[in-house]
């Protein structure tokens, strides 16, 4: 393989944009596509796909939320209704979001933590892919990727989680740096 020096300064620069700061255009069917291609490129032991991917884009947006506030409403009538709003806009304004479920399962040769991760590398290849597509993307999780209730709304299944979710849009800011480690406190070399 030969050295792809724009690759190392994208993969030096990269930076997310929070999903407040998404906005439409979204990616077309065609560039949905090849970011599903790019997605699902990951290292995956005993090749079992331990994951899948689900869309919230268009109205299904403001839907997925509303379903949201009313689970949230259902266990304690009296939640205030910022809070029923804020899980209302929960898709919003980003113009898709991409749940991506680990399906991890007990496997005799491949540990649940290889298959978990495995999940983790299809979100963080979904914000690469969005990058180079020329969109912009945020990934998080919140409170209702581990609720059984509200992950079941969002199309998990029993025994499954969402790994994350991935806002992704039309940055309407900059990307802005945010403090790292310093590499000589985060590495070590094994001396025996």
């Amino acid at each position: 393989m030969s050295e792809n020096r724009q690759l190392v300064d994208y993969l030096k620069t990269r930076r997310s944009i929070t999903a407040s700061f998404l906005a439409e255009p979204g990616p077309s069917e065609s560039q949905l596509a090849e970011l599903f291609e790019i997605a699902t490129r990951v290292p995956d032991h005993g090749k079992i796909v331990p994951w899948r991917l689900v869309v919230i884009a268009g109205a299904e947006r403001a839907k997925a939320g509303e379903k949201l506030a009313e689970l949230m409403l259902q266990r304690n009538p009296e939640t205030p209704n910022e809070l029923l709003d804020a899980e209302r806009n929960r898709f919003l304004p980003a113009p898709l979001t991409i749940g991506v479920i680990s399906t991890a399962k007990l496997h005799a040769k491949v540990p649940k933590i290889e298959q978990e991760l495995s999940a983790g590398c299809v979100c963080f290849n979904l914000l690469h892919g969005a990058n180079a597509l020329g969109f912009a993307a945020h990934w998080v999780t919140r409170w209702f990727a581990f609720d059984v209730d509200a992950a079941k709304i969002l199309g998990a299944k029993t025994d499954e989680y969402f790994a994350g979710f991935i806002h992704i849009g039309t940055p309407t800011v900059a990307p802005q740096e945010r403090p790292r480690p310093a590499v000589e406190d985060v590495v070590q070399y094994w001396r025996g």
